[in-house]
């Protein structure tokens, strides 16, 4: 059996539920079982390691652990997992990549090497940044990764010129949206989404689909909306208690509309105006303190131009759906201003294409400057 594969996949179970932590897979094996498993639960609460160890108990001892981040060396809300490995008897550990936080970074591994434990460090390397991606990015960057999706038409449009969106995509894909939401910390669309189709961006998962492991509450909802002019009646503000809401406005918010919002159970904060509209970069940094590592990007179009022109899109999932709308007046994907010369316009690195039901996906990451 691949151990480390099955720590991939226990990681992958806490996945938008561990923020501002990384989502994280542990494996015990004694002469060559299974002896015990677990992943990161929420902020504050026990580590991939300690559980694995509690479920393993004192078959712990002399056994192997297999881990898809490097176990912590620091006290932060929880006490360091290099203790708990080393005070379990554990003899080798197996680490998939390195933790860039600063209080860690290779110095859990020397830790433990150090101590005369046997370590081996880059078995499915890739695969573990991949799902960690998020989480390194915000410690690197100092802010949340940005994945942009949206779906369009063969000649690419989000929408028919009667803003008529529903459906652009087949059902396969609009689950994997719904995998992506679940994966998430938070979800952003701007005010013309809302006006123009409702939506109401929970997290619905299919009941014979995989499950990540049980969250209380959704992703926070942010709405971009300048001045503050979301329905109090629509669909986003109808089950703030599981599926919290967030409205970013401005200072040219009218009280009166705030309080309207307020009393729907939305938070309603006023960020710093750039160029009239809500300053994308100052969500973010509230995003950050909160402890958001994974953002979802969901529209419209103009609030995609602000996000793409501030360099603020990291990963994009454009599905696109082979039919043809067609029209002058029908939505593109991307608004704003737009570059002036091909030669400017943004590329792709790591881009992969596959099918999803009928449509077509694809997927990179942003080339940053």
């Amino acid at each position: 059996m691949d151990f480390m594969a099955r720590a991939l996949e226990l990681a992958n179970l806490a996945l938008g539920r561990t923020s501002p932590n990384p989502a994280v897979g542990a494996v015990i094996v004694k002469d060559g079982l299974i002896v015990g498993e677990g992943f990161t639960q929420p902020a504050g609460f026990a580590h991939a390691e300690v559980m694995a160890l509690r479920a393993a108990g004192k078959q712990a001892d002399g056994a192997e652990i297999y881990i898809t981040l490097e176990p912590c060396c620091h006290i932060g809300r929880t006490p360091p997992c290099t203790d708990a490995i080393l005070a379990a008897g554990i003899r080798a550990v197996h680490v998939a990549v390195l933790d860039p936080f600063p209080a860690v970074n290779g110095q859990g591994v020397a830790m433990l090497k150090a101590a005369g434990l046997e370590i081996e460090v880059g078995e499915r390397a890739a695969e573990a940044t991949i799902l960690n991606q998020a989480f390194f990015h915000a410690v690197r960057h100092g802010r949340p990764f940005v994945t942009a999706k949206w779906a369009m038409t063969l000649d690419g449009k989000l929408a028919t010129s009667r803003h008529d969106s529903k459906w652009v995509s087949g059902a396969e894909a609009r689950q994997f949206v719904h995998q992506e939401r679940d994966a998430s910390d938070a979800i952003i669309v701007g005010l013309g989404t809302v006006l123009a189709d409702d939506p109401l961006l929970t997290v619905r998962i299919e009941a014979n689909a995989p499950r990540r492991a049980y969250r209380p509450v959704g992703p926070l909802r942010v709405v971009f909306d300048s001045a503050g002019h979301t329905p109090p009646n629509c669909q986003i503000l109808a089950n703030v208690e599981t599926a919290p809401v967030l409205i970013a406005t401005t200072q040219a918010a009218d009280s009166e509309r705030i309080r309207q919002l307020q009393r729907t159970g939305a938070e309603v904060i006023k960020f710093p105006s750039l160029n009239g509209y809500v300053d994308a970069r100052a969500v973010l940094d509230e995003l950050k303190r909160r402890g958001a590592n994974r953002v979802l990007l969901e529209g419209g179009s103009e609030l995609f131009g602000t996000f793409f022109e501030r360099r603020l899109v990291d990963r994009i999932l454009a599905f696109v759906a082979p039919r043809i709308a067609g029209g002058r007046e029908a939505i593109s994907p991307i608004g704003g201003i737009g570059v002036e010369r091909m030669a400017d316009a943004l590329r792709l690195a790591n881009v992969s294409y596959r099918a999803i039901g009928a449509d077509l996906l694809v997927e990179g990451l942003l080339e940053q400057p």
